[in-house]
C-alpha cells in the first residue's frame, strides 16, 4: 500500500495526466470530427508545407506518450529511495528528464522541417533502419541501455547532484538508448498510432529484460526491414 500511496503524488499524477492526453491525442487523429482534422492537419502536414511549431507539437506528442512509460522504473526507484529517506524532489526529477526530450523534439522537427520533400526519398528509409540497426549493436548504446536497466545503480552514482540534474541525466541516457528508434518515426510512424505502441513496447522490453538478446533482435529486424524496401527498389 504504501508503493501505492507514494505514486499518487503531484509528480506521478501529472506524469499520468501526461500520458493519457498524449495517447488520447494520437488516438483521436484516427477519430472523425473537426477536433481530430485540425490536430491531423498540424501534426501531418507535409515537412516541406509545415510550420516548426506544428512538426514541435507532433513530437512532443510522440515523445511523451512512447519514452515516459520507459521511465517509470526509474521514476519509482527514484520514489523509493526518497521516501526512505524522508526527502523529496521527484518532481525536479521528471521536470529535468521532459527537458531533455523537449530539446529532442524541436532537434527533431528542425531535421525533419531541413529535409523537406527529401523525407520521401525511397532511400531514406532503408539509411535509417540501417542506422537503428548499427546502433542497436553499438557500444554506446549498450552503455546507455545498462544504466537504464539499473536506475538503482545510476541514482546511487550521480545522487551528490540533486535530483534536477539526475533528472537530466537520466533523460540523456534515456535519448542515448533509444534516440534511434524514434527517429524510425521520420519515415513510418509519426503519430501513427501502430508504430507508436510497436516501438513504446520494445524499448520497454529492452529496458526491462537483461543482455542483448531484445536489442540484437530489434536490429536483426531493422536490417530485414531495410533488405525488403532495397529489394523492392531494384
Amino acid at each position: 500500500m504504501r508503493h501505492l500511496s507514494r505514486m499518487t503524488a503531484p509528480h506521478w499524477l501529472a506524469l499520468y495526466a501526461g500520458l493519457l492526453v498524449a495517447w488520447a491525442l494520437v488516438w483521436t487523429m484516427s477519430a472523425p470530427g473537426a477536433f481530430a482534422t485540425a490536430l491531423r492537419d498540424l501534426c501531418l502536414t507535409p515537412a516541406g508545407e509545415a510550420a516548426l511549431p506544428g512538426l514541435v507539437a507532433m513530437w512532443l506528442i510522440m515523445s511523451a506518450a512512447m519514452m515516459l512509460p520507459t521511465a517509470i522504473p526509474a521514476f519509482a526507484t527514484h520514489d523509493e529511495i526518497t521516501t526512505a529517506q524522508g526527502l523529496h524532489g521527484g518532481g525536479a526529477l521528471v521536470g529535468g528528464y521532459v527537458l531533455v526530450w523537449v530539446g529532442f523534439s524541436l532537434l527533431a522537427a528542425t531535421v525533419q522541417l531541413a529535409l523537406g520533400d527529401r523525407i520521401a526519398a525511397p532511400w531514406l528509409a532503408p539509411a535509417l533502419l540501417v542506422l537503428a540497426a548499427g546502433y542497436q549493436v553499438s557500444p554506446l548504446k549498450e552503455a546507455c541501455l545498462s544504466k537504464c536497466r539499473q536506475p538503482l545503480t545510476f541514482f546511487m552514482q550521480f545522487w551528490d547532484e540533486g535530483p534536477w540534474r539526475m533528472g537530466l541525466r537520466l533523460g540523456a541516457v534515456c535519448l542515448g538508448c533509444c534516440w534511434a528508434l524514434m527517429a524510425l518515426g521520420l519515415i513510418g510512424g509519426a503519430m501513427s498510432l501502430g508504430f507508436m505502441a510497436l516501438v513504446t513496447l520494445l524499448m520497454t522490453l529492452e529496458k526491462l529484460t537483461t543482455g542483448r538478446i531484445v536489442p540484437v533482435a530489434i536490429a536483426l529486424a531493422c536490417l530485414v526491414g531495410a533488405g525488403f524496401l532495397l529489394g523492392g527498389l531494384r
